[in-house]
């Protein structure tokens, strides 16, 4: 069946080239759907001086309309990377309201996507959620048990207590309740984001991950793994909930049993201290290699010289790594989050129950001792490699058309 290409508004605050986790997610989205969409896009000022000229080597996408928003320079003075995010956020909502409105109108759109950033409890434009509003894929709604926190930092319990709280207060939550109202198609991270959404809502909420298989595998062909230690690396910013920790501890305990092998940690963040102290408590300090932030050059690199990729974050709706494991046919060693898990089966990963804090660390420790088996790692590698063939960028695009097709003519026919 042949559907017309609808206009879309896209409000994307996180959408660059050449980026990984959720600002390079922003742009693989908008680049699929624009295959099938006639999408106005709307992001921040300081994204135009890598997206023009990216959009000047790629004429087929020049069809996208991108609209760049800012606060001015002086009214920004106290955001510097990560930190203020969420206040920026929710002003740069606010602020673009207008600039939703306007286009719409003056181009007779009638559909919003709310993409980036997914999280429910942030704010999304009030003229676009009245129009057919599409919300996601979100997350936001999933927490750590005070079992794994207490084991953080002063500042990381607290910020964990406050999200446990804020998910305790959603039937108070009137902002929340409305943009589920107002939702026409909702797609979710996550189960326990799906599961929490007012029961008489959630029947607009579809299951479906933000991220996809890139194929970046044959540009690094020739890093493939081949060291004299078995190497596992794990990666992302170095968040207190993000499970660290439990790589260093369950690696110290596999370590004593085969010394021969070695962890890399990729990424900074306001946990590098206590993860450092952590290691040498462990006495695995001169084991593990913290690299900091790198680029996506040496990221990649990374990856293929690695023999093992670990994921131990604790409510991760989607990651980018894990799939890029796949595209690279290393295997992956994870907790399950009910998120971006659905796409990785025992037979080609690891996939761990969270349960309790010292069982994850035992069950992580085993996966970590299976894995120093080279046949072991070359049959899952190979299985994750045939998976990934199914979850490509190409694929979650057509999943997404189809989907909201459907969602579209459902509406129609009310």
């Amino acid at each position: 069946m042949t559907h017309p290409k609808y206009k879309i508004f896209v409000s994307a605050y996180a959408c660059e080239p050449g980026l990984g986790s959720e600002i390079g997610v922003g742009w693989h989205w908008v680049l699929e759907m624009s295959r099938y969409f006639e999408l106005w896009v709307l992001t921040r000022e300081s994204n135009r001086p890598t997206i023009e000229p990216w959009i000047a080597l790629h004429p087929e996408y020049k069809g996208i309309h991108f609209l760049y928003f800012d606060l001015p320079k002086w009214a920004r003075f106290w955001k510097k990377g990560l930190r203020g995010v969420r206040t920026y956020y929710n002003i740069w909502q606010y602020c673009t309201n207008s600039i939703v409105k306007r286009t719409m109108r003056e181009n007779d759109i009638k559909i919003f996507h709310h993409l980036t950033y997914g999280n429910m409890l942030w704010k999304v434009s009030s003229y676009g959620q009245k129009q057919f509003f599409i919300w996601g894929p979100v997350g936001g709604l999933e927490t750590i048990p005070a079992e794994y926190s207490r084991h953080y930092t002063g500042k990381a319990r607290l910020i964990e207590w406050v999200r446990r709280a804020a998910i305790k207060l959603l039937p108070l939550n009137f902002g929340f309740k409305k943009r589920c109202r107002n939702a026409d198609l909702m797609l979710c991270k996550t189960e326990i984001t799906h599961n929490l959404i007012p029961e008489s809502q959630r029947h607009k909420s579809v299951l479906f991950t933000d991220v996809a298989v890139e194929d970046v595998a044959k540009a690094f062909e020739e890093q493939a793994a081949c060291n004299d230690k078995i190497e596992y690396i794990t990666v992302g910013r170095l968040d207190a909930w993000r499970g660290f920790d439990l790589v260093i501890e369950s690696f110290a305990r596999a370590a004593q049993n085969n010394p021969n092998m070695h962890l890399t940690i990729v990424g900074k963040g306001s946990d590098k201290e206590r993860l450092q102290a952590l290691a040498k408590e462990c006495g695995v300090e001169g084991q593990i290699t913290f690299t900091g932030k790198v680029d996506m050059n040496e990221y990649y690199r990374l990856l293929a010289a690695a023999d093992v990729v670990i994921n131990a974050s604790l409510k991760e709706g989607a990651v980018t790594v894990s799939f890029d494991t796949m595209a690279m046919g290393k295997p992956l060693i994870c907790l399950d989050t009910t998120g971006y898990t659905r796409y990785f089966s025992n037979d080609y990963a690891i996939v761990i129950p969270r349960t309790t804090r010292s069982e994850v660390i035992y069950e992580l420790s085993r996966a970590i001792e299976r894995m120093s088996n080279a046949d072991e790692r070359k049959l899952l590698g190979e299985k994750a490699k045939n998976a990934g063939m199914q979850f490509t960028w190409e694929a979650r695009g057509k999943e997404f058309r189809d989907l909201l097709n459907e969602r579209i003519v459902i509406t129609e026919c009310k």
